[in-house]
């Protein structure tokens, strides 16, 4: 098959032929129709997850058709199109039976764990746990943009926080997972907020149900900037992009007893940022991590999609080959533009 691949981190991915996968007798082998290219895979790349081993294939956000199957997979048979979560549960330990397979303890991440979808085929184990039924009304590159930022979104909005209408929430960062994070909460009832350093993509925000937005390099104190439009502070706030600058003014922007989400991903020299613990205690804050989303949630998220009332696809900017997602990889820290990159030609 044709493969991203790097020996090395922070050493130019080449394009190579690798040998095809096969399938664990759990496990199911995908052609890869489309998959996203997510700012976690420059971590990876980076040498920011431990769990990468090299050599590596990266890749995780991913949509396709089952060409394989294990001898002991019973829910999906060769020709079904499927997506599956980022994080996919063993299906045996005690988290994975109470449904939160997303921290099970024995997870399964392609692209992390294992070699994941940049590539033409990508083999996925615990199949009967985590794969997901696509409709056919759902192509392959807006499936492919759910896997990650727009489900592990969904879980951070819906579940975690436990947005409902007519709550303020604050957005910070307005890329892939900020967008969807918007989308979903406008979707729910609630009012969003989007802040970012960039006017492209707080227009783009707007576009997206935000009903404010704020250029964090134009205003002296961002969370005074949140409190000043939601009249006392958000209910709700993500901190969507993973720095100790947004992470701090994400729980500083909060009302009494409201509800910070760390979706961004806080690792390397950002792994253990400050935070105003005296407001945390003082207010009754509730912070919560959000880390993908159960295969069997996705249902509710297809359901919303179905209806009308989210449209994952409008977050898709650019369609690229495999060739072309070396480049998007190694500048993912410094990428500009809006929307998401989705590779759909190997």
């Amino acid at each position: 098959m044709k493969a991203m691949f790097y020996d090395a981190f922070e050493k130019a991915p080449e394009i190579r032929t690798l040998a095809d996968p096969t399938p664990t007798e759990d496990g199911v082998v995908i052609a890869v129709g489309a998959t996203g290219l997510c700012r976690s895979d420059w971590h990876g790349w980076m040498g920011h997850d431990p769990d990468i081993k090299l050599p590596h294939v990266p890749g995780h956000e991913l949509a396709g058709k089952v060409v394989a199957t294990g001898k002991g997979v019973v829910r999906f048979k060769v020709g079904d199109r499927v997506t599956v979560p980022f994080v996919s549960g063993c299906g045996h330990c005690g988290e994975c039976h109470s449904g939160n397979q997303q921290v099970c303890p024995n997870q399964f991440q392609p692209g992390f764990t294992h070699w994941g979808s940049f590539a033409e085929y990508v083999a996925i184990e615990y199949a009967d746990t985590n794969l997901v039924h696509l409709p056919d009304s759902i192509d392959d590159a807006t499936a492919a943009s759910l896997g990650c930022r727009f489900a592990t979104s969904f879980r951070a909005v819906a579940d975690q926080a436990r947005t409902g209408p007519g709550e303020w929430i604050a957005v910070h960062g307005c890329g892939g997972v900020g967008l969807s994070a918007i989308m979903i909460a406008t979707a729910l009832g609630a009012n969003a907020v989007g802040i970012d350093l960039s006017d492209e993509k707080l227009a783009f925000a707007r576009e997206c149900g935000a009903a404010a937005t704020i250029n964090a390099s134009r205003v002296a104190d961002v969370a005074e900037a949140v409190r000043e439009i939601t009249k006392g502070g958000a209910h709700v706030s993500i901190d969507a992009l993973g720095h100790p600058v947004t992470c701090f003014n994400s729980i500083k922007n909060l009302r009494r007893r409201g509800r910070h989400v760390q979706i961004g991903l806080m690792l390397g020299e950002h792994a253990t940022p400050q935070i105003p613990m005296a407001q945390v205690i003082g207010h009754e804050l509730e912070i919560y991590g959000s880390h993908g989303m159960q295969a069997w949630r996705y249902d509710a998220m297809l359901s919303m999609l179905a209806a009308g009332k989210i449209a994952p696809q409008k977050l898709i900017g650019r369609r690229i080959t495999l060739e072309e997602a070396i480049p998007g990889l190694m500048t993912m820290d410094r990428a500009e533009g809006i929307g998401i990159s989705v590779i759909t030609q190997f």
